[in-house]
């Protein structure tokens, strides 16, 4: 081999030196994929922990559900009623498993309306409130009265609620069916709060307003609390 070739050969081969900078260079390079990848994993993680814990550590009374929380408090009716708790001397807070002297008495006060005599205009209205509540957690019955506007159902609560319809509907004749209604939910509640805090968990998973009287005591969901888990409620006054 010529001199001259050898020379040119090794002037062609690459630097040793050259080469492990080049590698180093390399190697230094960061995986920029790599890096938005774990960026990605770590933050599904952290929305993984903040939703299992936000589902898995309830409060106090609060009932989870698929939507939120429902305190048991909050569906618990308080104070005294607006339009006729002065006029009747009753109080929400009257009605408590507490106080169960108390608690009769103001069922008493509510009942006291039930034998009125209603006009036929008054009594189409009551035939329809009564007949969208019952008391079924006593009773049994489909709903408060008959078709035809007769009791059907010979237990406290439902005399205090077909007391409360008739006081309303002949001194307040100005609420209207709903409010009416709504009102008689408010003392169902009282009268069975227990069986109403696994109703109210149940509306709520279904994203069904718990806090609407109607919707949690009417006959309107009759049942849904169903299949719910009991925390032994006792219901207040008798039956």
């Amino acid at each position: 081999m010529q001199w001259w070739a050898a020379v040119k050969m090794d002037c062609c081969k690459p630097n040793k030196m050259e080469t492990k900078v080049q590698n180093n260079e390399e190697h230094k390079k960061p995986n920029y994929e790599l890096m938005v990848q774990i960026g990605l994993i770590a933050i599904l993680a952290i929305v993984l922990i903040y939703n299992f814990g936000k589902v898995s550590t309830p409060t106090g009374n609060a009932i989870v559900t698929g939507i939120g929380t429902v305190s048991a408090s909050e569906i618990i009716p308080k104070g005294i009623p607006d339009v006729y708790g002065e006029e009747l001397g009753v109080s929400y807070d009257d009605v408590s498993i507490n106080n169960p002297k108390l608690a009769d008495l103001t069922i008493q006060k509510l009942t006291a309306y039930e034998n009125k005599e209603l006009n036929t205009e008054l009594m189409q209205r009551y035939i329809k409130i009564g007949s969208s509540i019952s008391c079924e957690y006593c009773c049994g019955a489909q709903s408060i009265i008959f078709s035809n506007g007769e009791r059907a159902c010979g237990c406290a609560h439902s005399y205090a609620m077909r007391g409360l319809a008739k006081y309303l509907l002949t001194n307040h004749p100005d609420m209207t069916d709903e409010q009416i209604l709504n009102e008689l939910g408010k003392w169902k509640v009282l009268f069975f709060p227990g069986v109403h805090e696994q109703k109210a968990k149940a509306l709520e998973s279904q994203g069904i307003d718990s806090k609407d009287y109607i919707n949690l005591a009417s006959n309107l969901y009759r049942g849904a609390e169903k299949g719910q888990p009991t925390n032994g409620g006792a219901m207040v006054g008798g039956c």
